[in-house]
C-alpha cells in the first residue's frame, strides 16, 4: 500500500496503472474509518484492479457552527485498517493541496443540494459536489463507490455525473449497521454514552415505516407522523425532519404512493447530527 500526499504523485502512480490495462476504484472518505466504509472497500477491491481510498476531511461542507474541529480523526489506525484490507493507494492531502489560494470555482446542483439536509445545512453539498469532483478529476477512476446511508448525497453524486457526462460507474452501497441497528458512522464517537442508546431510535422507527407498509398503509402522512411520533419519544433526541420522498428523483411525494419511496431521517442528539434513511414501498 502506497501513501501519496501530493496530486501529481498520485497521478503518476495511477496513470502506469492505466498504462497496464488495469481498472480503478475509489473510495472518498473524510476518515475514522469504520466497518461501513471497509464494506465500501471490500466492494471496490471485488470490482476494480486497483482501489484508492482518500482521507481528507473537507472544510468546505461544513457550516460556520459546524463540528469540523472536533470531527473525529485517526490517521494512523485508518492507515492500518487499509492495509488490512488490501487497499493500493491512500490519498491523504492537507487542504492547501486540494484547495489552492485563489480557488473559487464550485460545483452544485441548485435543486438537489438546497432541500432536506441542504435546507439544514446551507453550502454543505455544494461542498461535497465540488470535492468529488476534484476527486474524481484527480483519480480518474472508472468506479466509485459511496454508503447509501447519506442517500441525499448519492442521488446528488449520481445525478451530476449524469449531467457532467463523467464516465464513472457510481455503486451505492447498502448501509451497514451496528448491534442494535445503528448506522455506521463517524460521528457515532462523538455521541455521549446516553445519546449513543438513545440513537438506537432511529432504526426502530424505520422498522416502524417497514412494518405499516408491510400492512398495506401507503399513506405518506399516516407513516411520517408515526415515525415522528415514534421518534419523539427518546426525549434526548431533537428531531430536526421527517421527510418521505420519491426514492429515485427525491421529489415530494403526498397522499398515498405507489412507487418506492425513501424515509430520511434527520435527528439531533446533543451537538451530533444523526441520519438515517430506508427505501421502502
Amino acid at each position: 500500500m502506497k501513501v501519496i500526499a501530493t496530486i501529481a504523485a498520485l497521478r503518476t502512480a495511477l496513470t502506469a496503472e492505466r498504462l497496464k490495462g488495469r481498472s480503478i476504484g475509489l473510495v472518498p472518505t473524510m476518515g475514522y474509518l469504520h466497518i461501513g466504509h471497509m464494506t465500501l472497500v471490500r466492494q471496490s477491491r471485488a470490482v476494480c484492479d486497483v482501489t484508492v481510498v482518500s482521507i481528507f476531511v473537507n472544510p468546505t461542507q461544513f457550516g460556520p457552527n459546524e463540528d469540523l474541529s472536533t470531527y473525529p480523526r485517526d490517521m494512523a489506525g485508518d492507515l492500518a485498517k487499509l492495509k488490512a484490507e488490501g487497499v493500493n493507494y491512500v490519498f491523504t492531502p492537507e487542504v492547501a493541496e486540494i484547495y489552492r489560494a485563489g480557488a473559487n470555482t464550485i460545483v452544485e446542483n441548485p435543486v438537489l443540494s438546497r432541500i432536506l439536509i441542504g435546507k439544514i445545512r446551507p453550502g454543505h453539498f455544494r461542498g461535497v459536489s465540488t470535492v468529488v469532483t476534484k476527486l474524481f478529476n484527480i483519480v480518474q477512476p472508472d468506479h466509485a463507490f459511496f454508503g447509501e446511508k447519506d442517500y441525499q448525497q448519492l442521488t446528488i453524486i449520481r445525478r451530476m455525473v449524469a449531467d457532467l457526462d463523467m464516465p464513472i460507474v457510481i455503486t451505492g452501497v447498502a448501509t451497514v449497521r451496528e448491534a442494535d441497528g445503528v448506522a455506521c458512522s463517524s460521528r457515532n464517537a462523538m455521541l455521549t454514552p446516553a445519546h449513543r442508546k438513545a440513537a438506537a431510535i432511529l432504526p426502530r422507527s424505520l422498522d416502524l415505516a417497514d412494518a405499516m407498509v408491510a400492512q398495506g398503509q401507503r399513506s405518506v402522512a399516516a407513516i411520517r407522523n408515526a415515525v415522528r411520533t415514534m421518534l419523539e419519544t427518546e426525549k434526548q433526541g431533537d428531531v430536526e425532519a421527517v421527510d418521505i420522498r420519491d426514492a429515485q428523483t427525491l421529489d415530494p411525494v403526498a397522499g398515498k404512493f405507489r412507487q418506492p419511496v425513501v424515509i430520511l431521517l434527520t435527528v439531533r442528539f446533543g451537538k451530533v447530527r444523526l441520519i438515517d434513511q430506508r427505501v421502502i414501498g
